[in-house]
C-alpha cells in the first residue's frame, strides 16, 4: 500500500507556512511524513513546485517527494498528481500534512482494511477522519481529480464500499489551521 501525504497547500487560514510550524520539535510536514513512514514502507509527499527547502528536509530523512506544478489549483490536483506518480501502487493511504497527531498504528489499520474495490477510513467519536485508504480500483477517479475538494466526491460516489474503522485515535480529526501550540 502506497502512503501519499498531501503537503502542497497554501496555508491561507494559518497566515504562514504551517507545514514548517514545529510539532514536537520538527516541521509539521516532516512529523506527518515520519508517522506515515512508521506505518507504511512506501511514502511519497506531494509538495508545491517551489518547495525546495522542505523537499531537502524530507529527503534528509529518506522520504520521497514529488512536486505538483498545479498545486495552487487545489487539493484535488495535488492528490491526482500523487496518484499518477505512484500509478503502480495496489492502493493508496492518503494523509494530510496538517494532521500531526494521527498515530502510525491507525495509518497501518487503514492500509490493512483496504480490500479490492474498497475504501477505508477511521472513525473517532462517530466522525470520519483521515487518512483515507483507497484500493487500486479508484485509480482513474483519483488521478482525474481537480479543484479543492480532494477525494470527497469519490467517497460519496462509492459510499457502499466504505469500510469505517472505529478508533480511539483522536488524531484522525485533529488538524491545525491556526497558529497555536498543538
Amino acid at each position: 500500500m502506497q502512503g501519499l501525504l498531501l503537503a502542497a497547500g497554501q496555508s491561507l487560514r494559518f497566515g504562514a507556512d504551517k507545514r514548517l510550524a514545529l510539532v514536537d520539535g520538527r516541521p509539521m510536514a516532516l512529523a506527518c511524513a515520519l508517522a506515515m513512514r512508521a506505518a507504511l514502507d512506501d511514502v511519497l509527499v506531494v509538495l508545491r513546485a517551489q518547495d525546495a527547502a522542505l523537499a531537502r528536509e524530507l529527503a534528509r530523512h529518506g522520504i520521497a517527494v514529488t512536486h505538483c506544478a498545479d498545486a495552487a489549483l487545489g487539493m484535488g490536483h495535488s492528490l491526482a498528481h500523487g496518484v499518477r506518480e505512484t500509478a503502480q501502487a495496489r492502493g493508496w493511504v492518503i494523509g494530510l500534512a496538517d494532521m500531526p497527531r494521527v498515530q502510525p498504528a491507525t495509518i497501518r489499520a487503514v492500509a490493512d482494511a483496504v480490500v479490492d474495490g474498497g475504501i477505508a477510513m477511521p472513525v473517532f467519536a462517530g466522525r470520519r477522519g483521515h487518512p483515507v485508504g483507497f484500493s487500486r480500483a479508484y485509480f482513474s477517479a483519483l488521478s482525474a481529480l481537480r479543484g479543492d475538494a480532494g477525494a470527497r466526491a469519490v467517497v460519496q460516489a462509492h459510499a457502499a464500499r466504505v469500510c469505517e474503522l472505529p478508533t480511539a485515535d483522536s488524531g484522525v480529526l485533529f488538524d491545525i489551521d491556526a497558529p497555536q501550540p498543538p
